[in-house]
């Protein structure tokens, strides 16, 4: 590396410097030229088998960015920070700082990327051996012939969307990581159960290990760090080829068969209600039975939530015939509303407990939709049991006081016994009750405090009584089969 020039603008200078994939053999010529002519050193971590070069060739002060990872939970404020701490400390000297990172600058460092962007500074690279140079040689793969997607661990499930193979997923610091991308990616082995995948860790030192494992054992064979990626020659059909041929055949359906054709966003409208009943059916055969589910009732809820996704997908697709929204647009807006609703996940806001989400979710949602009222968006026709805890829950969210779990007690208790005064072989002061108006409004009461009791106790009661109601119809089907022996 030649004398560095004054940057443009008289913008102050980085140089940004490889260390290279492994120990200090493996460091360029041109990296510690460029570090010993640095006037500062900023190591963005020492957790590196060459790191010590800097200490040994540097000729100014060098400072690691280590701390820096326990500033922020995400690993994106993370390597702003530290493009922070490299911008400062380039504009406190005369000459340039060296920004010493693992491997290659120019490979998977998000801070150079960073780094480049930023107009505070001027950026050179000094260009350096890469992990994926030796990945290569160990695989023996050409990654332009063999077409390799490089893949984040850390990102693993959207990185990899849409792909088939081959893999090289970087970053796999942790067996928590790895059990992640494992899980991700849990049809891999598809109908084959032998699938493998290749461990490389440590490359070019002395406790290199390229290991061929079973994918059930990518996160219980060996111990992870830093140094280690992970080699997937292939992967089974990804979700997201699954969903386009969903896709297709909902619109080979519209173009060929008579009764898809024919259908509309209304003449569908009863159906979406009928899977969905039938799906919550299967989702409460299931909790049921938890923990020791049936194998034939985890496949009855796999088959009713297919039924209802494309009740979704038709509805989809009749938007796109109309020229008003795609799937694409459905699936954006819900996950970008999705991430509106949780700032406390994916910006500074706080919420601790499920209640504060709740409350939050609810202020929203009404400046989001300008709405004054919590109540405006809640369907009329949803079951009645359903419609009143959901009211409830709103009313409470805006601090509406229902009273106690124990007030809702002793009203039952007294709409009980008044009940009861309606009937002529009960004790009671005489009071009649003959199904009008009066009968009307009391029962609602007792059915409008039920629901709130149940819900206060954490039950549905919607949910409550269908299962009531289910019971029943397996009581009665016995006795039917009782009365016919």
């Amino acid at each position: 590396m030649g004398p560095v020039a004054p940057a443009p603008g008289g913008r102050p200078r980085v140089v940004a410097v490889g260390l290279g994939p492994a120990g200090p053999d493996l460091v360029a010529p041109a990296a510690r030229q460029a570090v010993h002519r640095a006037q500062r050193c900023l190591l963005r971590t020492a957790r590196h088998p060459a790191a010590a070069v800097v200490a040994e060739v540097a000729t100014g002060p060098v400072d690691t960015l280590d701390h820096l990872y326990d500033s922020a939970d995400r690993f994106e404020d993370v390597y702003r920070a530290m493009v922070e701490a490299v911008v400062a400390a380039a504009l406190a000297v005369d000459g340039y700082v060296a920004y010493v990172v693992p491997g290659s600058p120019l490979v998977a460092e998000r801070t150079v990327d960073l780094l480049r962007a930023d107009a505070r500074v001027a950026l050179d690279v000094v260009a350096s051996l890469s992990f994926l140079d030796l990945v290569w040689q160990r695989l023996g793969v050409d990654p332009v012939a063999s077409g390799v997607r490089l893949v984040d661990a850390t990102a693993f499930a959207p990185g990899a969307a849409g792909e088939r193979g081959p893999l090289l997923v970087a970053q796999c610091h942790s067996r928590a990581v790895l059990s992640e991308v494992k899980l991700a990616a849990d049809d891999v082995a598809g109908e084959d159960a032998g699938r493998t995948a290749v461990l490389l860790h440590h490359l070019g030192l002395g406790d290199e290990r390229v290991v061929e494992v079973p994918w059930s054992e990518v996160d219980r064979t060996l111990e992870p760090d830093h140094l280690t990626s992970l080699w997937v020659p292939r992967l089974a059909a990804p979700v997201a080829v699954e969903l386009v041929r969903l896709e297709e055949l909902v619109r080979t359906l519209r173009a060929r068969c008579p009764w898809d054709m024919a259908q509309t966003h209304g003449s569908l409208a009863r159906h979406l209600l009928e899977e969905a009943y039938e799906a919550l059916d299967a989702i409460e055969a299931v909790a049921s039975a938890e923990p020791d589910v049936p194998p034939a009732a985890v496949a009855h809820l796999e088959e009713e939530l297919g039924d209802l996704l494309f009740q979704v997908y038709f509805h989809a697709v009749l938007g796109a015939e109309e020229g008003r929204f795609t799937l694409a647009d459905v699936a954006r807006t819900v996950h970008d509303k999705l991430v509106s609703r949780h700032p406390h996940v994916f910006a500074d806001a706080v919420a601790d407990t499920p209640e504060e989400v709740a409350a939050r979710w609810e202020v929203l949602k009404r400046a989001e939709k300008g709405r004054t009222s919590v109540t405006e968006g809640i369907p009329d026709a949803l079951p009645a049991l359903a419609l009143v805890a959901k009211l409830q829950r709103k009313a409470e969210s805006v601090g509406m006081d229902l009273g106690t779990l124990g007030d809702r007690r002793r009203r039952l208790a007294d709409g009980l016994e008044r009940l009861g005064a309606g009937d002529p072989g009960a004790p009671g002061s005489g009071e009649t009750l003959d199904g009008g108006p009066e009968s009307v409004g009391l029962l609602g009461d007792l059915l409008f405090d039920l629901a709130d009791a149940a819900r206060r106790l954490g039950v549905d009661p919607e949910t409550a009584l269908r299962a009531r109601a289910a019971a029943f119809r397996r009581q009665v089907e016995s006795s039917e089969v009782a009365s016919r022996e």
